[in-house]
């Protein structure tokens, strides 16, 4: 791939932008860079105080794009996220007034403290990249990534995510509490001044990325190896609910950047391996025998990747 290279840095410079605020949580930072790249969706799971929201700021200043955010709560209108048509007194016409979903970053902050019926005004804007107002369509910004926040520990006044909306996000991404060392780094930086107004890599590096995946190199037998795990979690008694195409072709996608990210330009199984659980796990409905046992989606994944489908071995840059 041509200037393989050069994208190698500006990858390792939006990381260590990031660090200048954030300490740890580089597989988070990498899911983002993902997601952009192949125009996917994240949704971010951790609990109140772990910086979710300021990770997620710092990543768009770190690559050049605009942000908003949305704080869902229960009494929040579709039209609230879209926006409205209003009437201008000045000009006796009817104006559109723009919601935030009009960013190129959009934060959907606690999603599930939501109604379904708001939630699923995303789901045009997540698909189609577009959203429509009383009858009227309008496209979305380009590059154009929801990235959505859900605690994970909040039981009262939340609802769960629709399955279909689900399916829209590429990447289920977990922040969890930092390991000790990382905590008292953490600590230590916030004892002393430090700047929080951290540049772009360059101002067109946001809009660059977009769509580099493609150039990936995909042997047929890793497109099989896909395949094969997608069809098992259709199959195994554990599971009513497996992987949709459209997650296959994510997971496809997300390897194709986690390659590119590592500095090739071809895949192989290790990275289906390493991103398969972010991609596949979040969209799996375990069964209820299987619940009443104990068993979770991580268990049921483990042992498709690990016993079920075996990798295919040899050469991939073929």
């Amino acid at each position: 791939m041509q200037d393989l290279e050069q994208y190698e840095e500006k990858f390792e410079q939006v990381r260590k932008n990031i660090k200048k605020v954030i300490i740890g949580y580089e597989d988070v930072i990498e899911d983002f860079i993902i997601c952009l790249m192949t125009e996917g969706h994240l949704l971010l799971e951790g609990v109140p105080g772990i910086a979710k929201t300021t990770l997620i700021k710092t990543f768009t200043k770190a690559i050049g794009l605009d942000y908003e955010r949305i704080q869902f709560t229960q009494d929040l209108l579709p039209a609230d996220i879209s926006g409205h048509y209003y009437y201008n007194q000045k000009t006796g016409k009817f104006d559109l007034r723009k919601g935030p979903v009009f960013a190129q970053i959009l934060m959907a902050d606690e999603i599930n403290r939501a109604p379904p019926k708001t939630q699923s005004a995303l789901i045009e804007a997540m698909q189609e990249k577009q959203v429509t107002i009383e009858g009227n369509t309008f496209s979305l910004p380009d590059p154009f990534l929801v990235i959505a926040t859900r605690n994970p520990i909040e039981t009262e006044g939340v609802y769960p995510l629709p399955e279909a909306q689900l399916d829209r996000f590429m990447i289920k991404s977990d922040m969890t509490y930092l390991p000790k060392d990382k905590e008292l780094d953490m600590l230590t930086m916030k004892n002393r001044s430090y700047a929080d107004n951290i540049e772009a890599v360059d101002n067109g590096f946001g809009y660059d990325i977009v769509g580099l995946h493609s150039q990936v190199h995909v042997s047929e037998p890793v497109i099989k190896y896909i395949r094969d795990i997608v069809i098992e979690t259709r199959s195994v008694d554990e599971i009513v609910l497996g992987a949709s195409p459209r997650a296959g072709e994510q997971l496809l996608n997300a390897s194709k950047a986690k390659a590119l990210i590592h500095g090739r330009d071809y895949v192989v199984p290790d990275d289906i391996k390493s991103i398969a659980h972010k991609v596949l796990n979040h969209r799996l409905i375990l069964s209820i025998d299987a619940e009443l046992e104990g068993i979770e989606v991580l268990e049921v994944m483990d042992e498709i990747l690990e016993e079920k489908v075996e990798a295919p071995k040899g050469k991939f840059n073929d």
